[in-house]
């Protein structure tokens, strides 16, 4: 036990150190982690590094696709949800077809079953080395919007293939109209129980007297409880994770009322999906030779022959889907062109190239069961897992480090008429200050009077001044009495209140973007723990 935790805590600390020196050297993380766990591996004295299969997916999947969630714009999901339907079910489930088609054609003794499982293990990109890769690089805001939506619906279309077509090879049964149904039903169901949890850690969250640290503590728990509620009914727990999540993302202004929850939720967060990030991305390349050494009856050239090819057919596949789904509805919907600008051939051009395997790719493959339910082994699990690595070393590595290269290549500009960004930063300021100025005059006309404090943060707002600066120049003086100081304090937290309020409503109007709106209820956050605060106080 000393020994694998040692073995674990090493392994992050290198994770760590190689993450710091891919962004010294402008490569993105996933791509160097993987080509460096490969070749740690080959150092001589490395033990073999490898996870349990069985708690694969309950370890990594849950909390990063709750992550993603949150994080995920329900206005820009909702806005390009054609779009991002077609790349997360129809692309998934074609890939899946071809795939499966493909492979038990091409390799001996390879079922159509074991075809479709393969299909739905490598259809879906990963956004998260989709959107390092990006980081650095100015695109269009729908691309972005398009490829973060679509990688986190895919997940869970492509786990429920997966989950069919494992259940096919495992019972030699399979029954197409069944398997529509049943995908239907866990589909839905699976939403249904995430909703329902979401609602009752809502509940937790907004009237049980919580601390920082606990709210951000249940945000760590809440996806596992979805998931694992989900899977316990045999639904998807993906979807459970990932509704849940998108509900209490969408609420967040009423679950973190006080800016310091929602600050160490985000850093907790930060910090447990950098860790679990490292350690999958550089599993990736630690695992692939213990697979090699597995491959019984294939040499390696066979398999890695595979491999390439079926890495082929998925890049050319996504290409030829994403203009079709571009351009064809413009073709035959008037109100389409009406309502979006033209993409041209560059945008579908860069998110048909951004199609990267990663994480949930390498979760499904390692969660193969290594036995079948007659106890036997699991018919040709180590060539199912090893075309997987291949797939995504090609697609992290080789599309990984072009991509970037193609987007200043095309000189690519933004395709929709938006507002800029700081334009849109003015503009909320500026309603901010309003409604802080009407509330002050609404409810706080007596203090406003009677307290130099309060009328110096009228004024303040008024001349749109540094209000943090002022209050922090205003505490220096010794003649400010304590119940003043709490009467300013009360207000001040009222008001950042009703601000975030407003940010709510500014979040439901298509004319400003999450990113801008987060920018803005982090300042108020940030003012708002510079107010006094009992260490651990509660929640009233």
């Amino acid at each position: 036990m000393h020994y694998t935790l040692l073995q674990f805590l090493i392994l992050l600390s290198v994770a760590f150190l190689l993450i710091m020196l891919a962004q010294k050297v402008k490569i993105s993380y996933p791509i160097f982690l993987v080509l460096a766990g490969l070749g740690i591996s080959y150092i001589p004295g490395i033990p073999a590094m490898s996870i349990d299969p069985e708690v694969i997916f309950l370890i990594f999947l849950p909390p990063l696709l709750y992550e993603a969630a949150w994080y995920t714009s329900w206005n820009d999901f909702w806005r390009w949800r054609r779009p991002i339907s077609l790349l997360a079910f129809g692309l998934v489930i074609i890939t899946s077809l071809a795939v499966a088609f493909l492979s038990s054609s091409m390799i001996p003794g390879f079922t159509l079953a074991m075809g479709f499982l393969l299909g739905g293990i490598v259809s879906p990109p990963d956004a998260i080395a989709a959107t390092s890769v990006l980081k650095n690089i100015k695109i269009p805001k729908r691309i972005t919007t398009i490829l973060e939506g679509e990688s986190l619906v895919n997940d869970a279309s492509s786990l429920i293939v997966l989950r069919f077509a494992l259940a096919a090879v495992i019972t030699g049964q399979f029954s197409l109209s069944n398997a529509a149904g049943d995908f239907f039903l866990s589909t839905v169901m699976g939403i249904v129980i995430g909703l329902a949890i979401a609602h009752v850690l809502y509940v937790i969250h907004r009237f049980l007297p919580t601390t920082p640290s606990i709210d951000a503590a249940i945000t760590l728990i809440s996806p596992y409880f979805m998931y694992l509620a989900a899977e316990q009914f045999h639904f998807s727990g993906v979807m459970a994770v990932v509704s849940g999540g998108l509900f209490l993302s969408y609420r967040s202004h009423e679950i973190f009322v006080d800016g310091q929850s929602r600050l160490q939720a985000i850093n907790v967060w930060a910090t447990l999906t950098i860790i679990l990030n490292a350690l999958v991305f550089i599993l990736i390349g630690l695992e692939l030779p213990i697979i090699m050494a597995g491959l019984e009856g294939y040499s390696l050239w066979e398999a890695c022959s595979y491999g390439l090819i079926i890495s082929v057919l998925v890049i050319v596949l996504r290409i030829a889907w994403i203009y079709p789904v571009a351009f064809v509805p413009r073709w035959l919907f008037k109100k389409v062109r009406a309502r979006e600008a033209n993409p041209g051939w560059k945008g579908p051009l860069i998110i048909g190239w951004a199609g990267m395997r990663g994480v949930v790719s390498l979760a499904a493959a390692l969660s193969l069961p290594l036995t079948t339910a007659a106890h036997i082994n699991f018919p040709h699990r180590n060539l199912i897992i090893f075309i997987t690595f291949v797939v995504i070393l090609v697609t992290l590595v080789f599309q990984g480090l072009t991509l970037p290269y193609i987007i200043k290549m095309i000189h690519i500009e933004e395709i929709d008429p938006l507002v800029p960004d700081e334009q849109q930063e003015a503009s909320i300021k500026l309603r901010l200050l309003q409604v802080s100025l009407n509330r002050l005059e609404e409810k706080y006309v007596e203090e406003t009077e009677g307290i130099a404090l309060v009328k110096g943060l009228k004024n303040e707002f008024e001349n749109s001044l540094n209000h943090a600066s002022r209050r922090l120049e205003s505490m220096e003086c010794e003649a400010i009495e304590n119940a003043e100081m709490e009467v300013y304090n009360h207000i001040l937290k009222d008001i950042y209140h009703i601000q975030r309020q407003e940010l709510h409503k500014i979040r439901k109007e298509k004319g400003f973007s999450d990113e801008v709106i987060r920018k803005q209820e982090m300042q108020i956050d940030l003012s708002d723990t510079k107010i006094p605060h009992g260490k651990g106080a509660l929640k009233k």
